[in-house]
């Protein structure tokens, strides 16, 4: 398999973009802490616009678009995998507590 390079050197760099602004914010907010100037409205402001935060809101967003296709579908397709994959992904939203 051949791998573009220019297409790995992109998703290196944007990886890269993405982890220095982590460790930005992460100083900011160790950096406030040490001096006692957090207050809540920051740390909500933080746990908002954290990375993984909003990837898990796009994944979660992703999880419920498919499933309200299978919904949809399941009158015209009666199908057993289907059904299953609905399912599935109903039980890893509540699990995660999505």
């Amino acid at each position: 398999m051949q791998v573009d390079k220019k297409h790995l050197i992109n998703a290196l760099n944007a990886s890269a973009r993405d982890l220095q602004q982590d460790i930005t914010m992460h100083y900011g907010l160790m950096a406030s802490i040490l001096e006692g100037e957090v207050d809540e409205k920051y740390l909500q402001h933080f746990l908002n616009v954290c990375p993984r935060c909003a990837r898990e809101k796009l994944l979660e967003k992703a999880i419920r678009e498919a499933i309200e296709v299978l919904e949809e579908s399941r009158k015209s397709f009666k199908s057993k995998q289907l059904e299953q994959l609905r399912i599935h992904l109903n039980r890893i939203l509540m699990e995660n507590k999505f």
